[in-house]
């Protein structure tokens, strides 16, 4: 057996730290593309 199959540093299931990753980097993008819209809008 390998030995990082034996020591295992985080026991978290993955499809949460997916979810989490996911959510982040949308809740980011979305936020970069509102302050993007609020800038254009007081621009005109």
């Amino acid at each position: 057996m390998n030995d990082f199959e034996k020591n295992v540093q985080s026991k978290n299931n993955d499809v949460v730290d997916s979810i989490k990753g996911f959510a982040f980097s949308f809740i980011f993008f979305t936020l970069i593309f509102a302050i993007g819209v609020i800038i254009s809008v007081a621009g005109r």
